[in-house]
Protein backbone atom coordinates (compact mmCIF):
# COMPACT_ATOMS: atom_id res chain seq x y z
CA UNK A 1 0.00 0.00 0.00
CA UNK A 2 1.19 3.32 -1.13
CA UNK A 3 2.24 5.64 1.88
CA UNK A 4 -0.30 8.98 1.95
CA UNK A 5 2.76 11.18 2.07
CA UNK A 6 4.91 9.72 -0.33
CA UNK A 7 6.40 13.35 -2.07
CA UNK A 8 4.32 15.15 0.61
CA UNK A 9 6.53 18.02 1.99
CA UNK A 10 6.41 18.09 5.75
CA UNK A 11 7.78 20.44 8.41
CA UNK A 12 8.28 19.62 12.19
CA UNK A 13 9.26 21.96 14.71
CA UNK A 14 11.18 20.42 17.88
CA UNK A 15 12.74 18.40 15.22
CA UNK A 16 16.05 17.53 17.16
CA UNK A 17 15.19 15.73 19.70
CA UNK A 18 12.55 13.63 21.43
CA UNK A 19 9.22 13.66 19.69
CA UNK A 20 9.54 15.84 17.09
CA UNK A 21 12.96 13.97 16.16
CA UNK A 22 11.20 10.56 15.86
CA UNK A 23 7.83 12.52 13.91
CA UNK A 24 10.37 13.24 11.24
CA UNK A 25 12.20 10.08 10.70
CA UNK A 26 8.56 8.51 10.68
CA UNK A 27 7.32 10.90 7.97
CA UNK A 28 10.65 10.83 6.08
CA UNK A 29 10.22 6.74 6.42
CA UNK A 30 6.81 6.82 4.70
CA UNK A 31 8.47 8.80 1.34
CA UNK A 32 8.17 12.29 2.73
CA UNK A 33 10.56 15.18 2.53
CA UNK A 34 10.90 16.99 5.83
CA UNK A 35 11.74 20.25 6.89
CA UNK A 36 13.49 20.07 10.46
CA UNK A 37 13.02 23.09 12.56
CA UNK A 38 14.71 23.57 15.67
CA UNK A 39 16.49 25.86 17.82
CA UNK A 40 19.87 24.32 18.59
CA UNK A 41 21.69 24.17 14.88
CA UNK A 42 24.24 21.64 15.81
CA UNK A 43 21.26 19.29 17.95
CA UNK A 44 19.51 19.86 14.54
CA UNK A 45 22.54 18.84 12.15
CA UNK A 46 23.27 15.89 13.78
CA UNK A 47 19.75 14.84 14.07
CA UNK A 48 19.48 14.97 10.15
CA UNK A 49 22.77 12.94 9.43
CA UNK A 50 20.81 9.65 9.26
CA UNK A 51 16.97 10.64 8.06
CA UNK A 52 16.03 8.83 4.55
CA UNK A 53 15.44 11.12 1.88
CA UNK A 54 15.59 14.39 0.88
CA UNK A 55 15.02 16.95 3.80
CA UNK A 56 16.22 20.37 5.28
CA UNK A 57 17.29 21.89 8.31
CA UNK A 58 16.47 25.22 9.87
CA UNK A 59 17.84 26.43 13.24
CA UNK A 60 15.07 29.11 14.16
CA UNK A 61 13.84 30.25 17.81
CA UNK A 62 10.03 29.62 16.70
CA UNK A 63 9.28 31.94 20.24
CA UNK A 64 10.13 34.48 17.41
CA UNK A 65 7.15 35.60 14.79
CA UNK A 66 10.06 36.47 12.15
CA UNK A 67 11.92 33.77 12.51
CA UNK A 68 8.60 31.51 12.23
CA UNK A 69 8.13 32.86 8.44
CA UNK A 70 11.68 32.55 8.27
CA UNK A 71 11.46 28.56 8.88
CA UNK A 72 8.44 28.16 6.47
CA UNK A 73 10.24 30.19 3.43
CA UNK A 74 13.43 27.97 4.02
CA UNK A 75 11.75 24.68 4.26
CA UNK A 76 9.39 25.96 1.24
CA UNK A 77 11.96 27.01 -1.11
CA UNK A 78 14.24 23.79 -0.32
CA UNK A 79 11.15 21.20 -0.50
CA UNK A 80 8.17 22.96 -1.97
CA UNK A 81 5.12 24.17 -0.89
CA UNK A 82 4.64 22.57 2.68
CA UNK A 83 1.21 20.17 2.73
CA UNK A 84 1.79 19.34 6.43
CA UNK A 85 3.00 20.81 9.85
CA UNK A 86 3.18 19.21 12.46
CA UNK A 87 4.22 22.02 15.53
CA UNK A 88 5.98 19.87 17.83
CA UNK A 89 8.97 21.92 19.83
CA UNK A 90 8.25 22.90 23.23
CA UNK A 91 9.49 23.80 26.80
CA UNK A 92 8.56 22.35 30.13
CA UNK A 93 9.71 24.25 33.38
CA UNK A 94 7.47 23.40 36.24
CA UNK A 95 6.61 26.18 38.50
CA UNK A 96 3.46 26.92 41.02
CA UNK A 97 1.75 29.69 39.85
CA UNK A 98 3.56 31.99 42.79
CA UNK A 99 6.98 30.76 40.95
CA UNK A 100 5.94 31.83 37.59
CA UNK A 101 8.28 34.38 35.94
CA UNK A 102 7.09 36.86 32.73
CA UNK A 103 9.98 35.36 31.06
CA UNK A 104 8.90 31.67 31.92
CA UNK A 105 5.19 32.36 30.68
CA UNK A 106 6.47 34.26 27.33
CA UNK A 107 8.24 31.11 27.12
CA UNK A 108 6.19 28.77 27.02
CA UNK A 109 3.39 30.47 25.24
CA UNK A 110 5.08 31.80 22.51
CA UNK A 111 6.57 28.70 21.26
CA UNK A 112 3.49 26.58 22.26
CA UNK A 113 1.00 28.89 21.28
CA UNK A 114 2.52 31.02 19.29
CA UNK A 115 4.34 29.10 17.16
CA UNK A 116 1.74 27.20 16.34
CA UNK A 117 -0.42 30.85 15.25
CA UNK A 118 2.50 32.12 13.07
CA UNK A 119 3.71 28.54 11.50
CA UNK A 120 0.32 28.31 10.49
CA UNK A 121 -0.15 31.39 9.31
CA UNK A 122 2.74 30.48 6.87
CA UNK A 123 1.86 27.64 5.60
CA UNK A 124 -2.62 28.34 5.47
CA UNK A 125 -2.86 30.41 2.47
CA UNK A 126 -0.56 27.76 0.55
CA UNK A 127 -3.03 25.13 1.77
CA UNK A 128 -5.83 26.16 1.00
CA UNK A 129 -5.37 27.38 -2.66
CA UNK A 130 -4.06 24.03 -2.70
CA UNK A 131 -7.14 22.57 -1.10
CA UNK A 132 -5.25 20.43 0.70
CA UNK A 133 -3.33 20.34 4.35
CA UNK A 134 -2.66 18.59 7.43
CA UNK A 135 -1.71 20.69 10.59
CA UNK A 136 -0.83 18.69 13.55
CA UNK A 137 -0.73 20.83 16.94
CA UNK A 138 1.12 18.40 19.76
CA UNK A 139 -0.80 19.43 22.83
CA UNK A 140 -0.06 16.98 25.73
CA UNK A 141 -2.52 15.75 28.41
CA UNK A 142 -1.89 18.64 30.36
CA UNK A 143 -3.55 20.27 27.89
CA UNK A 144 -6.85 18.66 28.89
CA UNK A 145 -6.62 18.76 32.78
CA UNK A 146 -4.62 20.81 35.35
CA UNK A 147 -2.08 19.54 37.46
CA UNK A 148 0.03 21.53 40.29
CA UNK A 149 2.82 23.06 39.47
CA UNK A 150 3.11 23.04 35.82
CA UNK A 151 1.17 26.24 35.77
CA UNK A 152 2.96 28.33 32.58
CA UNK A 153 3.03 24.46 30.94
CA UNK A 154 -0.52 23.92 31.12
CA UNK A 155 -1.83 27.15 30.48
CA UNK A 156 0.50 27.20 27.29
CA UNK A 157 -0.49 23.93 26.44
CA UNK A 158 -4.71 24.09 26.94
CA UNK A 159 -4.38 26.98 24.48
CA UNK A 160 -3.26 24.71 21.90
CA UNK A 161 -6.29 22.54 22.11
CA UNK A 162 -8.26 26.10 22.55
CA UNK A 163 -6.30 27.09 18.94
CA UNK A 164 -6.46 22.91 17.69
CA UNK A 165 -11.32 23.47 17.76
CA UNK A 166 -10.72 27.47 16.51
CA UNK A 167 -8.76 26.13 13.20
CA UNK A 168 -11.45 23.17 12.96
CA UNK A 169 -14.37 25.73 12.91
CA UNK A 170 -12.28 27.81 10.66
CA UNK A 171 -11.04 25.43 8.00
CA UNK A 172 -14.37 23.29 7.81
CA UNK A 173 -14.79 22.50 3.88
CA UNK A 174 -11.53 24.10 2.90
CA UNK A 175 -9.30 20.42 2.14
CA UNK A 176 -7.13 21.25 5.13
CA UNK A 177 -7.55 19.75 8.47
CA UNK A 178 -6.43 20.19 12.07
CA UNK A 179 -5.86 17.62 14.69
CA UNK A 180 -4.47 18.46 18.17
CA UNK A 181 -2.37 15.21 19.71
CA UNK A 182 -2.03 14.89 23.67
CA UNK A 183 0.91 12.58 24.57
CA UNK A 184 1.08 11.61 28.24
CA UNK A 185 4.42 10.68 29.45
CA UNK A 186 6.77 9.85 26.72
CA UNK A 187 10.43 8.76 27.49
CA UNK A 188 12.49 11.81 26.80
CA UNK A 189 14.88 14.10 28.18
CA UNK A 190 12.41 16.13 29.17
CA UNK A 191 10.46 13.53 31.42
CA UNK A 192 14.00 12.71 32.96
CA UNK A 193 14.05 16.51 34.29
CA UNK A 194 10.32 16.82 35.56
CA UNK A 195 10.88 13.46 37.90
CA UNK A 196 13.80 15.50 38.96
CA UNK A 197 11.92 18.18 39.97
CA UNK A 198 9.41 16.03 42.37
CA UNK A 199 6.91 13.84 41.96
CA UNK A 200 4.91 14.07 38.70
CA UNK A 201 1.83 12.11 39.18
CA UNK A 202 2.81 9.97 36.11
CA UNK A 203 4.89 7.21 35.20
CA UNK A 204 8.42 7.13 36.05
CA UNK A 205 10.48 7.51 32.76
CA UNK A 206 11.46 3.62 32.17
CA UNK A 207 7.42 2.62 32.27
CA UNK A 208 6.44 5.87 29.25
CA UNK A 209 6.20 5.12 25.96
CA UNK A 210 8.60 5.52 23.65
CA UNK A 211 9.06 8.69 21.63
CA UNK A 212 8.33 6.51 18.37
CA UNK A 213 4.99 5.39 20.01
CA UNK A 214 4.40 8.66 20.28
CA UNK A 215 5.35 9.26 16.71
CA UNK A 216 3.23 6.72 15.13
CA UNK A 217 0.07 8.25 16.63
CA UNK A 218 1.35 11.55 14.95
CA UNK A 219 1.76 10.25 11.60
CA UNK A 220 -1.64 8.62 11.88
CA UNK A 221 -3.65 11.16 13.08
CA UNK A 222 -2.43 13.13 10.41
CA UNK A 223 -3.70 10.75 8.04
CA UNK A 224 -7.01 10.17 9.77
CA UNK A 225 -7.95 13.82 10.48
CA UNK A 226 -9.31 13.39 13.68
CA UNK A 227 -9.82 16.30 15.65
CA UNK A 228 -7.98 15.08 18.93
CA UNK A 229 -5.88 12.48 19.52
CA UNK A 230 -4.95 10.87 23.12
CA UNK A 231 -1.65 9.28 23.20
CA UNK A 232 -1.37 7.02 25.87
CA UNK A 233 -2.22 3.04 27.37
CA UNK A 234 -5.65 2.09 26.57
CA UNK A 235 -7.26 2.36 30.24
CA UNK A 236 -5.33 5.65 30.62
CA UNK A 237 -7.00 6.80 27.37
CA UNK A 238 -10.41 5.79 29.07
CA UNK A 239 -9.84 7.94 32.36
CA UNK A 240 -8.40 10.81 30.52
CA UNK A 241 -11.65 11.05 28.87
CA UNK A 242 -13.66 10.36 31.75
CA UNK A 243 -11.56 13.14 33.57
CA UNK A 244 -12.04 15.77 30.98
CA UNK A 245 -16.17 14.87 30.50
CA UNK A 246 -17.15 14.86 34.35
CA UNK A 247 -15.65 18.82 35.42
CA UNK A 248 -17.39 18.34 39.44
CA UNK A 249 -14.87 14.87 39.59
CA UNK A 250 -11.64 16.09 37.86
CA UNK A 251 -10.40 18.57 40.06
CA UNK A 252 -9.87 16.23 43.26
CA UNK A 253 -9.15 13.05 40.99
CA UNK A 254 -6.29 14.78 39.70
CA UNK A 255 -5.18 16.32 42.79
CA UNK A 256 -5.29 13.03 44.50
CA UNK A 257 -1.96 11.94 42.12
CA UNK A 258 -0.21 15.08 43.73
CA UNK A 259 -0.66 14.95 47.34
CA UNK A 260 3.00 13.88 47.92
CA UNK A 261 4.10 17.16 46.47
CA UNK A 262 1.31 19.33 47.86
CA UNK A 263 2.10 17.96 51.58
CA UNK A 264 6.25 18.43 50.73
CA UNK A 265 5.12 22.00 49.78
CA UNK A 266 2.76 22.30 52.62
CA UNK A 267 5.69 21.61 54.89
CA UNK A 268 8.38 23.46 53.61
Amino acid sequence: MSSPFQGKTVLVTGASRGIGLATARQFASLGAQVGLVASNAERLAEAATDLEGKHHVVAADLTDPAQCARAVSEVSAALGPIDVLVSCAGVLRRDFIEDVTQADFEQSYRLHAGASIWLTQGVLAGMRERGYGRIVLVSSELGLIGAPSYASYCSSKWAMVGLGEVLAHELAGSGVSVTVVCPGDVRTEQLEEEHRWGPTGGVVPEKAMSAEYCAGAIVRAAARRRPVVVVDRPHLRAALWFIRRAPRLRIPMVAGAYKQLMRERSSS
